[in-house]
């Protein structure tokens, strides 16, 4: 799967190519479990394996659950990059690039 550097997540969606949602339906949380060490400074302190990784947390949009990864996995570690990707290849899981919005009202000086 080639990825462009167009935007700052990918998303891996919950759905093969044919269109059959993917199983175990708690498969985004376990592939962002796999991740969680992968994070801004390193393993992190005590506790740090009890939360995802900010570069691989699992979600649902729309109904479909979904796994979004952050570009800044690829730099500091390419190697776990690669491994989500081929997770998604070799799943043949439907990959969309985005940047996840925060769904917090805009501030004032947002506002122009």
């Amino acid at each position: 799967m080639s990825v462009t550097p167009t935007s700052s997540e990918v998303f891996i969606q919950g759905v093969t190519r044919a269109g059959r949602s993917f199983r175990p339906s708690d498969w985004a949380e376990r592939l962002a479990g796999v991740m969680a060490p992968f994070r801004p400074g390193g393993v992190g302190g005590p506790g740090a394996h009890l939360g995802y990784s900010p570069w691989c947390r699992p979600t649902v949009i729309d109904g479909v659950k979904c796994v979004v990864v952050n570009r800044a996995l690829r730099e500091h570690e390419p190697m776990a990059w690669d491994f989500v990707m081929n997770f998604a290849r070799d799943n043949d899981l439907q990959t969309v690039e985005a940047c996840l919005l925060s769904d917090a009202p805009a501030s004032k000086s947002q506002i122009k």
